[in-house]
């Protein structure tokens, strides 16, 4: 056959055998493509409140600690769309109360013995990472206390240049919650958590896309979870939320109050003990 005549392969077969991949190659790198890029698209993640506490801090940091007492936590947060490509370039804020209960950047706040405080003007618990090319953003921060209304949680936004692609919380398991603020002094405090996970109005509508894993390292704990965006949506301001009590207020998204001690407690704290009996 003419050399001209002889049929050609396309540019991305020319580059796969310039790479010494043969037929078999060549069919393995498109099952590993295929594995790649999930057949279902993605759940996204739900949209939450962003809460009465929110602004933009201007700290482009990986450690958002600035000294708070705490049990240190490394935030892994893997950003993607519906078919798992990473967002590379996107950015992540992180922000969340400290061991206390309080957030930084505002007044009007209640502390445990029930007096008010000011955190205006100081930014700790705050920052905004850039997303990587594996679509990894990386905090260092403490595992963050509680206050009456809400269940534990850290919240988030995923931002585009000008445009909010999501505003979230995430919501941490309620058993390692319980051990960390009773057994450890900094997180102690005379009042008992009536709000868990499972009666948490806002985790409750938000469901599982919120749920952070979190697993013991030598010296932190790192909590996981993955954000899948649509990137070309825009966030809701406030999608279906009012804003939310300020710590220590009374009241909140909690529904019924979980039992303040006894097998009751474990059983609404520590998954699956009410099927054990």
């Amino acid at each position: 056959m003419p050399e001209d005549s002889r049929p050609r392969p396309s540019g991305r077969r020319r580059h796969l055998l310039a790479m010494g991949l043969g037929g078999a190659g060549l069919m393995a790198a498109s099952r590993m493509a295929t594995a790649q890029t999930p057949a279902t698209p993605l759940p996204l993640t739900a949209q939450t409140t962003e809460g009465p506490f929110y602004f933009d801090a201007g700290k482009v940091r990986q450690d958002i600690t600035e000294g708070q007492p705490g049990v240190p936590v490394e935030v892994r947060f893997t950003v993607v769309d519906m078919h798992g490509r990473p967002l590379a370039g996107r950015r992540v804020d992180l922000w969340h109360c400290n061991a206390s209960g309080v957030y930084s950047g505002y007044a009007g706040q209640v502390d445990d013995h029930g007096q008010r405080v000011s955190m205006r003007d100081r930014t700790f618990l705050r920052g905004s990472q850039p997303v990587g090319a594996d679509g990894v953003a990386v905090f260092r921060t403490i595992y963050p206390g509680w206050y009456a209304g809400r269940a534990t949680h850290l919240h988030m936004k995923v931002i585009d240049g000008s445009r909010t692609l999501l505003t979230t919380q995430c919501f941490l398991p309620d058993a390692l919650s319980e051990y960390l603020y009773t057994q450890l002094p900094t997180y102690r405090r005379k009042g008992v958590r009536e709000i868990l996970n499972r009666n948490d109005g806002i985790a409750l509508m938000a469901g599982d896309t919120v749920l952070g894993a979190v697993r013991e390292a030598r010296d932190r704990y790192v909590i996981t979870l993955t954000l899948v965006v649509d990137p070309p949506a825009t966030a809701p301001r406030e999608p279906g939320h009012p804003p939310g009590p300020p710590p220590g207020a009374p009241g909140g998204f909690g529904k019924s109050m979980v039992p303040a001690e006894g097998m009751a407690r474990v059983e609404a704290i520590v998954p699956g003990q009410h099927l054990q009996k």
